[in-house]
């Protein structure tokens, strides 16, 4: 007669072992398995992959150190013009912070550590690694892909709902740790005046302004112009801010690459978009032709090209730039 299989004769289940493992970029303890491998893994709390690889965060970060060339040149252009800081103080003052502030605690979701805490962890990533105050954080419910900060007294960052609907939970890392930098770099006060330029440039908008005449001067004088042209450079700087903080440059690119390429992004080459980057920047800096039209046709928008901005942080890698100022 067969034996009876008793619960002593079944092989052990056990179940898998599992131990813990530190999140580089926000510290939470993580439980993980065994056979626990880096990047495969998320944080419970950032969402960010897990990984044993340190995450450098900058105590005396300046922002001499990154800033874009052309952005610096833009600055210095822009502030040459007589009179541009009375008048933008004068803006700034019209239009008013709080309208601004009233109109996002109305019309969109705050972000805190109860409310969305992922989107809130990588906020807090990014400031601690680049030494910033924790700015006000909003989600916008918006089709358009974009993102933006402002604000005068308390910097606010806004982000569209169309562009975090998009972005794996690394890439909103970018283009948070961008908008960060805008504070970093204190681009805020200026970028502010030109964001609501932009917006005033509608002349039935400007009309409703008890102050319309200064928009008027701030055309006239040519600062308008100046203030748009240095807000497109500032983003290479914002470029460079994320990449101290995501510090993988394929993090940026693939971001970039979903900005141009859209819900089709999925079926496109990496790395020959990457090849696209470099060969446009060859064409940039060879052919006065190609710079011609890209300076031409960048100039109506309030970003560089994704395609540009991908071609200048590459230049900063190859430079050397980059890895000099991570190794200090």
């Amino acid at each position: 007669m067969a034996k009876k299989n008793t619960d002593s004769d079944k092989p052990s289940s056990s179940p898998a072992k599992s131990h813990f493992v530190r999140c580089r970029y926000c510290g939470q303890k993580n439980s993980v398995k065994d056979d626990y491998k880096n990047n495969q893994a998320n944080c419970g709390r950032c969402k960010l992959p897990l990984s044993n690889e340190p995450h450098k965060k900058f105590a005396d970060l300046s922002k001499h150190d990154y800033v874009h060339p052309a952005d610096s040149r833009a600055l210095a252009a822009l502030r040459a013009i007589p009179g541009i800081d009375t008048a933008l103080r004068q803006l700034l003052k019209v239009t008013g912070e709080s309208a601004m502030r009233v109109m996002f605690m109305a019309s969109a979701v705050q972000i805190t550590p109860e409310q969305c805490p992922d989107l809130h962890a990588k906020l807090q990533i990014a400031c601690t690694t680049l030494g910033v105050d924790m700015p006000d954080f909003f989600i916008q419910q918006n089709p358009v892909v974009n993102a933006f900060t402002g604000g005068v007294d308390k910097a606010v960052i806004v982000l569209y709902t169309g562009l975090v609907e998009r972005l794996n939970d690394e890439e909103l890392l970018a283009v948070i740790a961008h908008e960060v930098g805008h504070i970093h770099a204190e681009h805020v006060l200026y970028l502010t005046a030109a964001r609501i330029i932009e917006m005033l440039m509608n002349e039935s908008v400007a009309r409703l302004l008890p102050g319309s005449e200064i928009i008027k001067f701030l055309v006239s004088a040519g600062i308008s112009s100046a203030l748009l042209a240095w807000a497109r450079r500032a983003e290479l700087s914002c470029d460079r801010a994320a990449l101290l903080v995501t510090q993988d440059p394929h993090v940026i690119g693939r971001t970039m690459m979903k900005l141009a390429g859209g819900t089709f992004a999925s079926r496109i080459d990496y790395d020959l978009f990457l090849e696209q980057a470099r060969t446009f920047q060859k064409n940039y800096d060879e052919k006065k032709l190609d710079r011609f039209w890209a300076d031409l046709l960048n100039a109506g928008l309030t970003h560089p090209f994704p395609i540009w901005r991908v071609a200048e942080i590459l230049k900063w890698v190859d430079s050397g730039d980059y890895n000099d100022l991570m190794k200090r």
